[in-house]
């Protein structure tokens, strides 16, 4: 994408129109390239999906885990697509073939090298006002989860930061907890 093009007004059809192999997020109508994530990433999208997948499934909750890629419409208009590395949808009636319509539940997001801005800047400020209950930002790289939980445009962190090595309890599934540092 022309740098001279990255403060144009993007919508959802660009993001159809890209060529199979690349992706892109648009977040308030600006463009955002994405870059392919590392071995290490997929390893902890993938462990922690199958967790929260397998916590949820054991419970016999109605909410879904996608990984990335997954579309999701934040405020359910065309200048907000997003591809978070885990969402958690609570309300079926949201999701069609295309993917959500509207914020999801949850989201995890595992941070890049390139991703580090978004992740902790754009995206969080971003899924906050969308209306997403809790957000996980998981830094391999400094081996820290920051936890933020949305409640009536109120932030509440437990712990707000918590290691690989100590156990992170979610908001919204009170019972589950996971200390990384077991699977990765």
């Amino acid at each position: 994408m022309d740098a001279a093009k990255k403060f144009e007004n993007y919508n959802i059809d660009d993001i159809y129109a890209l060529p199979d192999g690349l992706r892109a997020e648009i977040i308030d109508g600006r463009w955002y390239d994405m870059a392919p994530p590392s071995a290490n990433h997929q390893r902890l999208v993938g462990m922690l999906y199958r967790k929260i997948s397998d916590y949820i499934e054991s419970k016999g909750g109605n909410c879904e885990v996608f990984p990335a890629p997954f579309a999701v419409f934040l405020n359910a208009d065309s200048q907000n697509y997003v591809e978070p590395d885990i969402t958690v949808v609570c309300d079926p009636g949201r999701i069609d073939d295309r993917g959500l319509n509207g914020a999801p539940d949850m989201v995890i997001e595992v941070v890049s090298p390139s991703s580090t801005r978004m992740d902790y800047m754009v995206k969080l400020f971003k899924y906050r006002t969308a209306g997403v209950r809790e957000y996980w930002v998981v830094n391999p790289m400094t081996r820290v989860t920051d936890i933020f939980y949305f409640d009536d445009d109120e932030e509440k962190a437990d712990g707000n930061q918590v290691s690989f090595d100590d156990a992170i309890t979610s908001h919204i599934y009170k019972d589950f907890s996971i200390r990384i540092s077991d699977y990765f």
